[in-house]
């Protein structure tokens, strides 16, 4: 799809008057190697001057490179502006559901985080904004004509600029996942290669919302493969998680131009499943009562050989108190429950009313919001699979997140 014709220039007709009253600057502009400056300046009533000046927006920045086009602006380098336009391409709002991941696949795999799980984060915000840099780059063409205000289709961020940024995030996650050990490279290298086959390739097929799934159940992954070395225990969180993601973009495949009322209704149905996976099941075991049990003394006599029919006497029991089989049994199990239910609640509460209303009216106004909603509930879930685990600690720093996310959303969007 090409892009739209920028305006190839002005049209030159113009009245008898006007053209008197700007035939001296008009000429002097015009004659080889005279400057505007060397040029006399003509005679311009003071009622005209401020309607015939140029805006001062439409001269180039200090440090700046000269506008392209009639009226266009390039920032100068470090200015607020540039900063804004990038903070658009990589989605910066959206960088918030990112770290529960990690978390969320540590605490899956029993373990409390550590040095290698933050290593696993910095992996994982690296690949994600490679992700977004490049999905931008290969939709450039056709943000041109659905969405102009993009930062690549309105010139504020150039493509190779777009793609390079993409290449070197995804080089510096990798070198991050390799810190963090064999075990975590051994699963960013397959989601560094599914985020690429679905920006350049997957996105718009059949297989474009599973691959993305993939990717998001790929990064769980690789938080409990970072911190433990395993991956086994996490895979049903990864699974939870995965079928949210795929929820949320099959409903983003008809956000520009709205379509079907079923995306959006399957959607919801799914975020009522989840929301009673992960608050009705996998809560933490409380454990075995503290109550006594037969265990064999280690001096009790044993049946001698040869000693037919006589038995040496019963084992001696004692009361043995049993160490609850999760890290968030009694008390602390009950705090995890609780927590766990709420959380879920507030999963269901941030998704379920944008999909319902997209349902009502797949518009794209309302489809946009639902996947902006979907996203955002992204964070309540990462906490709530982190809490029926029994990982108190891990499952408030991650809900911690969602207001964050929540208020950088207001100033930049997230789709």
């Amino acid at each position: 799809m090409q892009q739209p014709e920028r305006p190839g220039g002005q049209d030159t007709g113009a009245t008898d008057s006007a053209a008197s009253t700007s035939a001296a600057s008009t000429s002097a502009a015009a004659a080889p190697g005279v400057s505007a400056q060397d040029a006399p300046a003509p005679t311009v009533p003071a009622t005209e001057a401020a309607v015939t000046q140029p805006p001062a927006a439409d001269a180039p920045s200090p440090g700046g490179t000269a506008p392209e086009g009639p009226g266009a602006v390039r920032p100068g380098p470090g200015s607020a502006a540039r900063r804004r336009a990038w903070a658009e391409l990589l989605r910066l709002p959206a960088l918030f559901t990112v770290p529960g991941d990690a978390l969320a696949g540590a605490a899956a795999a029993g373990a409390r985080p550590n040095a290698r799980t933050l290593l696993a984060i910095g992996s994982s915000v690296c690949l994600y904004e490679a992700g977004m840099a490049l999905n931008d780059w290969a939709d450039r063409a056709e943000d041109a004509a659905e969405r102009p205000h993009r930062p690549i289709p309105s010139g504020r961020v150039r493509p190779a600029a777009a793609l390079t940024a993409a290449c070197a995030l995804t080089g510096a996650g990798l070198a991050l996942a390799a810190r963090a050990g064999r075990p975590a490279l051994a699963v960013a290298a397959p989601l560094a290669a599914t985020v690429w086959a679905y920006d350049l390739t997957l996105k718009h097929t059949p297989a474009g919302p599973v691959a993305m799934a993939g990717a998001r159940a790929l990064d769980l992954l690789l938080g409990a493969a970072a911190t433990t070395g395993r991956t086994r225990e996490a895979l049903p969180s990864a699974a939870l998680l995965g079928t949210h993601t795929l929820a949320v973009t099959t409903v983003s495949r008809q956000e520009t131009q709205g379509g079907s009322p079923l995306a959006p209704l399957a959607a919801l149905a799914a975020t009522g499943l989840l929301t009673r996976l992960v608050t009705g099941r996998g809560r933490p075991d409380p454990g075995p009562s503290s109550e006594a049990r037969p265990v064999s003394h280690p001096a009790a006599p044993r049946r001698r050989p040869g000693t037919a029919g006589r038995f040496a006497s019963p084992p001696v029991t004692e009361p043995r108190t049993a160490r609850p089989s999760r890290p968030g049994a009694g008390a602390g199990g009950d705090l995890a429950a609780g927590l766990t239910t709420a959380l879920g609640a507030l999963y269901a509460a941030t998704a379920a009313r944008p999909y319902f209303h997209a349902a009502l009216n797949p518009s794209p106004p309302l489809t946009q919001r639902a996947v902006g909603a979907g996203i955002r509930a992204t964070i309540p879930l990462q906490a709530g699979l982190s809490a029926r685990t029994g990982a108190v600690g891990p499952a408030l720093l991650i809900a911690a997140l969602a207001p964050l996310g929540a208020r950088f959303a207001k100033k930049v969007s997230v789709t």
